[in-house]
């Protein structure tokens, strides 16, 4: 019984004290148990893989309220951009329209290749991306417990589980009503979140003969802005931070090529560009100033002026030539925590046919409503169209030749042409997109005892639907170039100014509300049955008798995604909408037959040998057997060695094949071409350094193959009294032909062997670069867990530590098998996922009669930030950012809650979330498709100093 106790300690707050009377209970009753990862019942809880089981009261002490939050605090979960928190602005690549959905991510494999399963089985991924579970769609309130197999298990429940396994545990059987509500309440202000629930069943099933339960719930999570948090500023040049955007709410004036050629289209009052006449290079020679805010011209108002500008530190994204221009902070007008409005129910109805036969049915469904907001469009001319030039009339127009003329000299402007500029369209409105997904599950199955024979059978059917609706932000591009060209809108706009009632009913009537943007529906239809028992059969070794199990399991996945929902010949474009149209696909499907046999052989008391093998078809790919051999060896009850080996198989997802090829434009300034310039590093005093912004081309490609992978573990136990334990896990994947979209660097930096990933037209000129899926060589991840605990007594109370740690040893690829790994990733930053070294949870808990208070530390390991793209190109020297530090702060705060129980069916627990009221730490990284505004989501929390209430009444 020692070692069982181990099995169930939390990897996130800790374990409940231990108690007397449970034990005196656990040796009078030993029952065969299923736990995940087998197909076997055992009396064992400690097997050859390493589970963690995290009960419903140990959620409600860390005052979690959604799987996603349980993700973000299980350390051997990724940092990774798998959650709303991550996904709150321009995004590109894998994360490309992954709206309203939150995935698990173990082990840094990816989410792809964690499976999710729903009271031991499988559910439909999310709609509009199709490749794996939406967390938020999970119904919460009605979690038991939930169990993370922290090893593969591909041999047991299908090729997709390489990171690991994550089985949500609902309630089954419940009589009487249960309320519940739940409030989590932030000290600063925005990101509340607030619950209600309730559970009711009646039936007997031991009496009765059935029982029937249900539960309903209902989520609100408020929205929190990123001004809602002073240390999202991003104007910290000091420290190696500055937005990288010269499109303010006072707009930037902008050359074109061919802008002093008054009979070309782009001939503007600028031209071509206006040499600074007061300042020079470091080779004497005078700045051309190709963007320029006049503000931040002598004499004017400056940037600061206007709210969320301030000056442009050009030398940090390779523009020291922009010597007068303005940035605004457009990361501050994104949404740290996206506002979620979701309702879910589960319903089951369980009859017992005899005393070893069970029939039941279970309906699950969900509705979550999600909005993605972040900052307004910024709008060039060149971008929507020849007729959004600004107009060369009006007072406006007057101030900026005005302003120029001063500083520039009157003999420079094309007097009398039109204003190409760069403009943040504040009177537009942030940019919004809501996501509505909708869900269900229906199974049906049997499960009973024939002598010592364990069966189950079952059928299900799932969906997961999503749509993507625009909101306020988004307006038909050639309304608003109208708008603008006409002088109704005006992007010159100082400090106190405001629109014209003519220039807002213009921007209104742009307006493009409402349209679909794209949506998607996945579905799952499975059916499944096992067998599992004694042989009766010894080795004759001194060992008990084998176990065996063994099992089919028949799948249909279904994916169909649909584009623009306006009629093909009335579509107009409607300006920075992320439309999806190459994508559609319409109702594809492939079949999985799979068919699985275990066996559990105790060669001698202290040896147990777990042996399993699964044979999985799929229609497309063919088929794929992935064994596994798992070892026990427990030489003394104290005392127990675990191990097991695994290989594993995983199927491009239905995106990942058949997606559409699609462009989009590179927006920075801090790239060149590869071929003339070294890792494709700017260097503006190299006329074949010029920064270029070629198309980034996304898509699918149905010549993938599948990713190959093996799993190796091994670990012990020590529990040398029942107040002691510690275990002990190495774990390694090895992944070959991984499905990745190659990292942008990676081709840079590899240009010899990725050239044809550059596109070029017929005079060689770089106009594209490939950022289609690949089958990557070969990715090795490898690292230790650990855990301990102590319990004992103190006073009249009984209290327990509980301490649980990751560290991440290696992570290391190479993009062919041709080409050597590349550097270890661990501890370093990136754009998907962030593999951070170490990881730790401890748990301080203490119980006295009716009271329990816990106080736990959560620590995120510190980690080398990006390095800011004027420092890699040598434009400027880490010695003139007086405050820069190459790397991020560890992260550790502490949580504390009390429960009391002392009230007639009542329960009441009370939480402070980050005790100490501890910012996240300050980072460094570009904004452009990385998420948060000097600080990372994926690592810390937003939210701050919170309070949680969690109040339970049962009659």
């Amino acid at each position: 019984m020692k070692l069982n106790k181990i099995a169930i300690c939390l990897a996130i707050a800790g374990c409940a004290s231990a108690n007397a009377a449970q034990d005196e209970q656990d040796e009078k009753k030993i029952e065969r148990i299923e736990v995940t990862g087998s197909s076997i019942k055992r009396t064992s809880l400690e097997g050859d893989l390493p589970i963690t089981i995290i009960s419903r009261s140990d959620i409600d002490a860390a005052g979690i309220s959604s799987a996603e939050q349980l993700m973000l605090q299980l350390n051997i979960g990724s940092n990774s951009n798998d959650g709303l928190g991550s996904n709150t602005g321009i995004v590109s690549g894998e994360e490309r329209g992954n709206n309203g959905a939150s995935s698990a991510n173990l082990r840094q494999q990816g989410a792809g290749s964690t499976l999710v399963l729903l009271n031991g089985r499988r559910i439909a991924s999310h709609g509009l991306k199709g490749a794996s579970v939406d967390l938020n769609s999970i119904p919460f309130a009605a979690i038991e417990r939930v169990e993370v197999l922290r090893d593969g298990a591909s041999a047991v429940y299908g090729t997709d589980a390489v990171g690991g396994v994550i089985n949500f545990i609902l309630k089954k059987d419940y009589q009487g009503v249960q309320l519940n509500a739940f409030t989590d309440i932030t000290q600063a202000g925005g990101g509340n979140i607030n619950r209600f629930s309730i559970l009711a069943g009646t039936g007997d099933l031991n009496s009765d003969g059935y029982n029937v339960m249900g539960s309903v719930s209902y989520k609100k999570v408020d929205i929190l802005r990123g001004s809602d948090r002073d240390f999202t500023n991003t104007f910290q040049p000091n420290r190696g931070l500055s937005p990288d955007t010269r499109g303010g709410p006072f707009a930037s004036i902008n050359n074109r090529g061919n802008g002093d050629d008054p009979t070309n289209g782009n001939y503007n009052l600028i031209g071509t560009g206006l040499i600074d006449p007061n300042n020079l290079d470091a080779q004497g020679n005078p700045y051309a100033n190709n963007v320029l805010n006049v503000l931040a011209l002598p004499g004017q108002p400056g940037c600061e002026s206007i709210e969320g500008m301030g000056v442009d530190t050009g030398a940090l994204w390779n523009r020291e030539n922009e010597t007068h221009s303005c940035a605004w902070d457009y990361p501050r007008a994104a949404v740290l925590q996206q506002p979620v409005d979701s309702i879910d129910f589960v319903s089951r109805a369980t009859f017992k046919l005899d005393e070893d036969t069970e029939l039941f049915a279970e309906v699950i469904g969900s509705e979550v409503t999600s909005k993605k907001i972040f900052e307004p469009n910024q709008i060039t001319p060149w971008s929507i169209g020849s007729a959004g030039y600004y107009p060369s009339t009006g007072s406006s127009y007057n101030y900026i030749v005005d302003a120029l003329s001063d500083y520039y000299g009157a003999d420079q402007l094309n007097i009398g042409a039109p204003i190409a500029y760069r403009w943040r369209c504040m009177d537009c409105g942030n940019r919004e997109i809501e996501t509505t997904t909708t869900s269900y599950k229906v199974q049906l199955g049997m499960e009973g005892i024939i002598g010592d024979w364990d069966y189950k059978a079952g059928i299900s059917r799932s969906s997961n639907e999503a749509e993507s609706e625009l909101g306020g932000g988004y307006h038909y591009t050639e309304l608003l170039a109208q708008a603008i060209g006409s002088g109704a809108v005006n992007p010159f706009l100082l400090a106190g100014e405001t629109q014209t009632q003519a220039g807002m009913d213009a921007i209104e009537a742009a307006s493009a509300r409402g349209v679909t943007l794209y949506g998607g529906e996945t579905t799952l239809t499975q059916i499944d049955a096992s067998i599992s028992g004694d042989t009766g059969f010894e080795l004759g070794l001194g060992g008990d008798t084998i176990m065996v199990a063994t099992g089919i399991d028949l799948r249909r996945e279904g994916y169909k995604f649909n584009g623009d929902r306006r009629e093909s010949e009335n579509r107009p474009a409607i300006y920075g909408a992320p439309f999806d149209n190459g994508n559609e696909l319409d109702d594809v499907h492939r079949d999985i037959k799979a068919v699985f046999v275990e066996a559990l052989i105790p060669v001698v008391d202290s040896l147990e040998i777990n042996l399993a093998a699964r044979y999985d078809h799929y229609s497309g790919f063919g088929g794929t057997t992935n064994p596994k051999i798992g070892v026990k060896y427990q030489p003394m009850e104290e005392l127990l060695f675990r191990g097991a080996y695994s290989t594993g198989f995983r199927a491009p997802s239905f995106n990942q094949l058949f997606n559409g090829v699609s462009e989009q434009p590179y927006t920075g300034s801090d790239l060149a071409d590869p071929a003339s310039c070294a890792n494709g590093i700017v260097d503006v005093s190299n006329p074949s350094c010029q920064p270029i912004t070629p198309a980034l081309v996304y898509g699918g490609k149905e010549d993938l193959g599948p990713e190959e992978s093996k799993q190796s573990s091994f670990g012990f136990v020590w529990a040398p009294s029942s107040e002691f334990s510690f275990n002990l896990d190495w774990w390694e994947i090895i992944t070959e032909g991984t499905i990745q979209t190659p990292n942008f660097r990676d081709l840079l930096e590899n240009y010899e062997t990725f050239s044809g990933n550059f596109l070029r037209d017929a005079q060689g000129n770089l106009t594209g670069i490939d950022m289609r899926y690949i089958n990557a060589g070969e990715r090795n991840t490898s690292g230790v867990e650990v855990g301990m605990q102590v319990n004992g007594q103190l006073g009249a109370g009984l209290w327990d530590i509980n301490f649980n740690g990751s560290y991440l040893i290696e992570d290391k690829k190479k993009l062919l098998d041709s080409i050597a790994f590349g550097d270890n990733l661990v501890g370093t930053h990136s754009r998907g996922n962030i593999p951070l070294r170490w990881k730790h949870t401890i748990a301080f808990n203490y119980t006295q009669g009716d009271w329990r208070h816990n106080v736990t530390q959560i620590y995120r390991d510190s980690y080398a930030d990006e390095v800011p793209a004027g420092v890699q190109s040598g434009a400027i020297s880490i010695g003139e950012i007086e405050n820069y530090n190459p790397t991020v702060s560890s992260y550790l705060i502490y949580n504390y809650s009390v429960a009391y129980t002392g009230f007639d069916n009542v329960g009441i627990t009370f939480g402070i979330k980050n005790l100490f009221d501890r910012d996240p730490p300050f980072t460094a990284h570009q904004n452009d498709y990385s998420p948060g505004a000097a600080f990372d989501p994926r690592v810390a929390s937003a939210r701050g100093r919170a309070y949680t209430l969690n109040a339970e009444y049962r009659f």
